[in-house]
């Protein structure tokens, strides 16, 4: 009887949870009015919810529309990408180049034969350039909404129970989706520092970074991830005095060979940024014209202050599940905020799947892309894959540095034999002759089979380079297949080729 009614299956039995007094024989009319009432509006059943329209929300919404499903995408921000588009990876890369070329002008023409006149920076115009590439960008996530049919919601989205979703309408007003599958991909969120309260204007996450009104005459950034390095990057070229303060002994994270993160401080101070490593911030005073910064040795130490018109809060991100309505159906997060899955992106409610940063793995925005278009073959297939060996990291600062698969100290750790293969972008033809040449290229191979085990480049293009090497940890390749293939002279990768021949035997321009 169900079966010939418009309303969802998943309504009605809601409907009856909701009444202990119905009579155990109801009319298909009565359901119908039970369901109306349960509803602001009456909901309708799609293949696939995705809560969140972030890289992993609005990827898994285009594959699924591509693979027939009927989707409905909810997404509060009003624009489409989520973090990484409106206020992550695509400003921040904007604001990088124009900051790195401004800086060039500056102080890296006179040896290449250009003299330039007064050079000033229109830091107005600077970020209305990076805004321009946002929207842009926003907007052709949703013509790809449309050319696949999905449907975009925006508005905040909530669990009523196992299929139902309360979606609160940013015009105003309330809206229920039912779904016979549902993916979680709400995104992460800036962690923050205790004891200093973020206002975008003085305190700043990444996204206050991204939007100051003027260059700061200075700026402490707490932690010395990607995000630190890179915002301070941008503002230290722009006339700022950065200095990084990093609780642990090295910058750029622990995936970051060791080798190569000295190489990159190196080179980041002979820029003008400071570092403060093994240093705790204790807490800060913001009462001042200037924000004091109480710090010590993490080991405990003789205390400092610091002193900074802004201060840039960079210590990583946290999964963002707020106002999701776990407690409704049961999900609960691990210590770390995680919502747990399974090896198939599951939670212990199957048609529920999560993918991105508020679950398991590396915050990366290419991470969480993989995670959708496998989520959604998944459920459409009965199979998918994601190779979490092979997702590779890039820190866009310049030079730029980018790694794939183990770094050294990991395999010192595991007590896995390796050989080395390294060579320096001085001895690169196309570097010498583009008159950047600091960085080199690391490559990690197994001593006995030869199989390429981490990659490491520090340098001019390693951000596009480090996808040769993504592939070649894909396909288990070695450092000779590596050496043994042709490289276009004179080219960047050629370093690439030659770190690998430096493996398994002799590189032949170093």
């Amino acid at each position: 009887m169900l079966r010939s009614l418009s309303v969802p299956r998943a309504a009605v039995r809601s409907a009856f949870k909701q009444s202990s007094s119905l009579p155990k024989v109801v009319a298909p009319s009565a359901i119908a009015r039970l369901s109306k009432r349960s509803y602001a509006t009456e909901a309708e059943e799609r293949d696939l919810v995705i809560i969140g329209g972030g890289v992993a929300g609005y990827v898994a919404a285009i594959k699924a529309g591509q693979e027939g499903l009927k989707v409905t995408c909810i997404e509060k921000r009003g624009t489409l990408g989520g973090t990484c588009l409106n206020v992550g990876c695509i400003p921040s890369k904007a604001l990088l180049n124009n900051s790195h070329l401004y800086h060039q002008i500056l102080h890296d023409t006179k040896n290449r034969g250009i003299e330039v006149g007064d050079v000033k920076l229109n830091l107005e115009q600077l970020m209305k350039s990076k805004d321009t590439a946002v929207a842009g960008l926003t907007k052709g996530v949703e013509f790809l909404f449309k050319k696949n049919n999905v449907e975009y919601i925006k508005g905040t989205g909530s669990f009523v129970n196992e299929h139902e979703i309360k979606v609160n309408l940013s015009e105003g007003g309330e809206r229920s989706v039912v779904g016979k599958n549902i993916i979680i991909a709400t995104g992460s969120e800036a962690t923050p520092f205790p004891g200093l309260e973020v206002d975008e204007k003085r305190i700043v996450t990444s996204t206050g970074a991204l939007a100051l009104e003027k260059v700061p005459e200075s700026m402490v950034v707490i932690g010395g991830g990607i995000i630190g390095l890179e915002m301070g990057s941008v503002w230290s070229r722009l006339g700022a005095k950065v200095t990084v303060v990093e609780y642990l002994g090295q910058i750029g994270g622990p995936g970051m060979d060791s080798e190569i993160s000295k190489s990159a401080q190196k080179i980041l101070k002979k820029q003008g940024i400071d570092f403060k490593l093994n240093t705790k911030v204790l807490g800060g005073d913001v009462s001042g014209d200037k924000i004091k910064l109480e710090v010590e040795a993490a080991k405990g130490g003789k205390n400092e202050t610091l002193e900074a018109e802004v201060v840039l809060v960079a210590i990583g991100r946290r999964p963002y599940t707020a106002g999701l309505g776990l407690e409704n159906i049961g999900l609960e997060t691990d210590e770390r905020g995680r919502l747990v899955i399974d090896s198939e992106y599951r939670t212990k409610i199957p048609h529920i799947r999560v993918v991105g940063d508020c679950t398991f793995g590396p915050m990366l925005a290419h991470k969480a892309e993989e995670e959708a278009v496998a989520v959604v073959e998944y459920i459409k297939k009965g199979y998918g894959h994601v190779n979490y060996g092979a997702i590779p990291s890039v820190m866009y600062t310049h030079p730029e540095v980018a790694w794939v698969g183990q770094n050294e100290q990991e395999l010192k750790a595991a007590g896995v034999k390796y050989k080395i293969g390294t060579f320096p972008f001085s001895a690169n033809s196309r570097a010498k002759t583009n008159l950047d040449t600091e960085g080199m290229v690391k490559m990690i191979v197994d001593a006995e089979t030869d199989r390429i085990l981490g990659i490491h480049i520090i340098g001019p293009g390693a951000g596009e380079m480090i996808a040769e090497g993504t592939l070649a940890i894909e396909y288990g390749a070695s450092s000779e297949d590596i050496g043994r293939t042709s490289h276009a002279h004179p080219t960047l990768s050629e370093a690439f080729k030659e770190a690998a021949m430096n493996c398994y035997s002799s590189a032949i321009h170093f």
